[in-house]
């Protein structure tokens, strides 16, 4: 008599014979809403069907959700930005993917199933969200639709991403004005005895972000060798301020500090030393550069209302902060930096971006070139 195979362990699966000669396998899996469901899959031989047992078992090991049904995107998206997003984008990336999945993709989407989504489905999304809002919040919901769709492919949910296959409406780009020289010379002496005066001097000549300015700290800082690190930034979501990682290229960056930043950052150290004594008790000891009167670092939106009552104060142009970055590289530019030395000042991952988004040249250098190419075409004397 043929002995019988041995049971499987409890949570391994089952494989029986159904009565039309096919072996059946079946095993627990996680769905896409945390829940565990069922998983059936059939096979010719008994060999055949373990294989496709244990598949479904390496899933499980891994916490791949494996629907036993296609899943619907109203399950699939929270389940993604919860379980993908979160753990490995910023706090920042997370909390602008939430706000689309919650406002648009949900409601006007959610009821689809991942398998049964269409290009026209994502089609009609697009020109129904651009009427109800803007250009520009439908394009970045179809890039946050595409990317979640991108990670469904991986998981093998669905086939194809039908988001890749429609075009993002269309956004006409925004029309930068940075400061001109004349504005910024105009900007750092009304500024000169702003407690922040400091930091507006690194947002000018480095382009610094605003987390970058306020999350820097003294032992990044070498006014002796003129040498800058930036290692930190702060940043505050939904209320919570905390600390992170800097953008692009910026983590592995020393950068020379510009002579112009030194004698700012020396006062700053002084002012700071001051106000410890005067806070005594009080003081904290965090380690940043720019701090409240009792060692706490300055907020982000702070350090902006500063920026532009100085501006509003003396009858500036008011910009935005992060202004001061095109117009870091608009002067470089003028001055004849190469657009990779460029990249590497403002710590951008991709020279691209430096091309395309922040090299905003002035007019005097465009009829500079332009000169430059008369002086080069222009027939020599004696010539036809």
């Amino acid at each position: 008599m043929a002995s019988q195979r041995k049971r499987n362990p409890n949570g391994a699966g089952t494989i029986t014979k159904r009565k039309d000669g096919r072996y059946q396998a079946a095993v627990y899996v996680l769905q896409p809403d945390g829940t565990r469901a069922r998983k059936f899959a059939y096979g010719k031989t008994w060999t055949e069907c373990d294989i496709k047992r244990r598949e479904l078992l390496d899933k499980v090991d891994q916490g791949v959700p494996v629907p036993t049904k296609s899943a619907k995107l109203s399950e699939w998206l929270p389940y993604w930005l919860d379980n993908i997003v979160k753990p490995r984008r910023k706090r920042t990336t997370y909390a602008k993917y939430e706000v689309h999945v919650r406002l648009y993709l949900v409601p006007m989407l959610g009821s689809k199933r991942l398998e049964s989504l269409s290009v026209a489905d994502v089609r009609r999304f697009l020109v129904q969200l651009e009427k109800k809002t803007t250009a520009a919040t439908a394009k970045e919901s179809h890039r946050v639709l595409r990317t979640a769709l991108t990670a469904a492919c991986r998981e093998e949910l669905v086939m194809r991403n039908v988001a890749m296959l429609v075009e993002p409406p269309s956004v006409d780009a925004r029309d930068l004005s940075p400061w001109s020289l004349d504005e910024t010379l105009s900007f750092l002496s009304a500024a000169r005895k702003d407690p922040l005066y400091a930091a507006f001097v690194l947002a000018i000549a480095l382009g610094f972000r605003r987390g970058e300015v306020v999350g820097l700290r003294w032992e990044n800082l070498d006014l002796e060798k003129r040498e800058i690190r930036v290692r930190t930034q702060r940043q505050r979501v939904r209320g919570e301020s905390y600390e992170d990682d800097p953008k692009g290229r910026r983590r592995k960056q020393t950068l020379p500090l510009p002579a112009m930043c030194v004698a700012p950052l020396r006062w700053q150290r002084m002012r700071q030393a001051a106000q410890r004594d005067r806070a005594g008790a009080d003081w904290k000891e965090t380690g940043y550069v720019f701090t409240t009167r009792t060692g706490q670092p300055i907020e982000p939106r702070n350090l902006y209302r500063s920026f532009t009552r100085v501006a509003d104060s003396a009858g500036i142009r008011v910009i935005r902060l992060h202004d001061t970055r095109h117009g870091c590289a608009t002067l470089l530019t003028a001055a004849g930096v190469a657009p990779r030395v460029v990249m590497e000042i403002l710590g951008h991952s991709q020279i691209a971006v430096t091309m395309n988004v922040y090299t905003h040249v002035v007019q005097d250098t465009q009829r500079e070139a332009v000169s430059h190419m008369d002086r080069l075409l222009k027939r020599r004397p004696g010539r036809e």
